[in-house]
Order: structure tokens, then C-alpha cells, then sequence
């Protein structure tokens, strides 16, 4: 619920929760691409150079960022004003009560949104990041292992990622293996890049997604891949991004009679390799060593990280069957146009 108060001064000075709402964005972006210059800051925020020139000194005075020649940085007071103001914002703008609503709609544990749409704006996937980051380091507890999927979203949690205290127990792992160019690559860098921001270790996988079906077995048989099956049946934390299910049929170049059944099958989203309908049905999934949907079940701790309008019907795909302790963070693009989906 809105404070009273703020529902008060709205009333009385309505522009001032637009200016606060400004401020509030701005000041977030500061965070997530510091140091930043006024022209690109004005070009994420879409606001004038003059405006940015003038929303920054006001900010610089009031100790909320830095202002050196490589660009401005958020202070300590800075952050501390952000995570006072985060809820007061949801609840004023009405993200609070789309992310419940659409939490609920979807039914998986609940929703984050962050401003903004990924699509037109690059920049919010680290407000993505950002957040998909507050909730591993304040939920992974004593939590022990960690696989990750690939892509650009996940890629962008990282950077948002602190020196946990004892993080030895952490060990990151990729959620399916993959070798060369393929994006399943990216999942061993990414595991990398995690375990080298917490302090945590990690372990690579790499499959030759060439294999005949015959080659896969063999391969499911050998050390490596036997070990990685036993760290996916102890995860207790998936990391995951969600993608279109064509797009990343492209990105895998995929041979065109699978894309044709991709399209019959009415495929929509895909994460882990598996590919869903609509209503959540797996229609098809590509060869390869990899966590498996009924071990995501045992998972007690899942965040899923996808953004921008054009996804929406890939990301509702996946929640379909999605466990029910899953935690997604999106931006207002997906979420506005999911919410408009599912309740035409």
C-alpha cells in the first residue's frame, strides 16, 4: 500500500511524484553503468542532455553521486536512498500490484520488475542483473551448488554479484554442457564469472553437440558427464535465462525440418534446452547433458531472468510448467504485455 503520506502529497503536488519517479530512474541507471557520461545517460533515462546536466548537479549536491571526468558514480548515501524508495516507487507506479497480480496469474513464487523495456533499451538487462543478483545473495543461504544457463541476461548478474563470506561452499556449475560457438559455451563463462565475483569455485562441461544418438550414450557414460549428472540431482540454486524458441533454434543453427516441427508443434519458449508450447508442453528438446525439468522440482531456489515485450510469449510458455518456487525478474515491457495477454 501506498504511506498516506505520499498519497497526500500527491494529491496536493501531483507533478512531484513525476519528478520523484525521474530521479528515481536516473539515479538507477547511475547504479547499474557507472560511471556513465550525461549523453548516454540521457539517452537510456530519455530525457535531453540539458535535463541530465541539470538532474546531475542537483544529485551531486545533495551527495548522491560522484562527478569526475570518466562520468558519475553513485555514492553510499546514493545507494541507500534507492533501496528506501524501491518499494514507495512499485507501489506508486503500480508495479507493486502487476508483478502480484502477474506472480499469481503465472503461479510461481512471485515477480520483480524493473523499469523499462530491454527490447528498446539494452541498459535494463543490468537492471536485471542487478536485481536476479540482490535475490541469489539474499536466498542462496547455506545453499552449496549453483548451475547457470547461458545468455546475455544471466551473463549480466555477475558484474551485480558481492564477496560472499565464506563462499568456498559455492560451487557453480552449467546448467547443460555445450562446446565451440554454441550458447551452451557461454554457461561455463558465465559459471566462471559467478564463482570469480562470490569467491566460490566452479567446474566446466563441455559436449559435442554433434553426437549421433549413439555417440550421446557413450558420452552419457563417461566420468565427466556421470559427475555433472550427480551435481544437477544436488543443485540447489538454478540461475536461468529464458529465450524464443526460434530465435534460439537460429542461434543453434538448426536443421530445417526440426524448425518446421518447431513451428507445427506451436513451439514458443525454450530454456534448458527444452522447448514448450503455449501451455507449457515440451515439444521438443535437443540432445545433450544437461539438468533435467523433473530435477528443476527438488530446486528449492530457481530465478529466472528474461525481459522485453517481444518475449512475452516465450516466457509465459516456460511458466506454464515452470515450479512453483520460481522467482522471475523482468522488466515492464514483458510484464505489461503479459498481464494484457492473459487477461484479454
Amino acid at each position: 500500500m501506498i504511506p498516506k503520506i505520499i498519497e497526500a502529497q500527491r494529491k496536493l503536488v501531483p507533478e512531484m511524484m513525476e519528478i520523484l519517479h525521474q530521479r528515481y530512474k536516473v539515479l538507477k541507471f547511475i547504479e547499474v553503468a557507472g560511471p556513465i557520461g550525461r549523453r548516454p545517460l540521457g539517452q537510456m533515462a530519455d530525457i535531453s542532455e540539458r535535463e541530465c546536466r541539470n538532474l546531475l548537479e542537483t544529485m551531486r549536491t545533495e551527495g548522491l553521486i560522484r562527478v569526475a571526468k570518466e562520468g558519475a558514480t553513485i555514492t553510499t548515501e546514493g545507494a541507500a536512498v534507492l533501496d528506501s524508495l524501491g518499494p514507495t516507487i512499485d507501489e506508486w507506479t503500480g508495479q507493486g500490484l502487476v508483478a502480484r497480480k502477474l506472480g499469481s496469474l503465472l503461479g510461481i513464487q512471485y515477480v520483480k520488475i524493473v523499469p523499462g523495456d530491454c527490447d528498446e533499451n539494452p541498459a535494463v538487462k543490468s537492471l536485471m542483473g542487478k536485481e536476479a543478483a540482490s535475490e541469489f545473495m539474499g536466498r542462496i543461504g547455506d545453499g552449496k551448488i549453483i548451475a547457470v544457463t547461458g545468455g546475455s541476461t544471466v551473463a549480466a548478474i555477475p558484474q551485480h554479484i558481492h564477496s560472499i563470506e565464506d563462499a568456498n561452499h559455492l560451487h557453480f556449475i552449467a546448467a547443460r554442457g555445450g562446446v565451440g560457438d554454441d550458447i551452451g559455451l557461454q554457461a561455463n563463462v558465465i559459471a566462471a564469472s559467478f564463482a570469480e565475483a562470490s569467491g566460490g569455485t566452479y567446474s566446466t562441461f563441455y559436449y559435442p553437440e554433434s553426437l549421433s544418438e549413439e555417440a550421446h550414450q557413450i558420452f552419457k557414460r563417461e566420468p565427466t558427464a556421470i559427475r555433472m549428472m550427480e551435481l544437477y540431482e544436488k543443485t540447489d540454486c538454478v540461475l536461468h535465462g529464458i529465450g524464443d524458441a526460434h530465435h534460439m533454434a537460429d542461434l543453434r543453427d538448426t536443421p530445417e525440418d526440426e524448425c518446421v516441427h518447431l513451428r507445427e508443434q506451436g513451439a514458443k519458449g525454450e530454456a534448458f534446452g527444452y522447448y514448450f508450447d503455449a501451455k507449457g508442453n515440451v515439444v521438443h528438446r535437443i540432445r545433450t547433458v544437461g539438468i533435467q525439468t523433473e530435477q528443476l522440482q527438488k530446486v528449492r531456489l530457481i530465478i529466472a531472468v528474461a525481459g522485453g515485450k517481444s518475449k512475452a510469449d516465450a516466457i509465459m510458455s516456460y511458466m506454464a510448467s515452470a515450479p512453483r518456487q520460481t522467482i522471475l525478474v523482468t522488466d515492464e515491457g514483458a510484464a505489461h504485455a503479459m498481464l494484457a495477454k492473459m487477461e484479454d
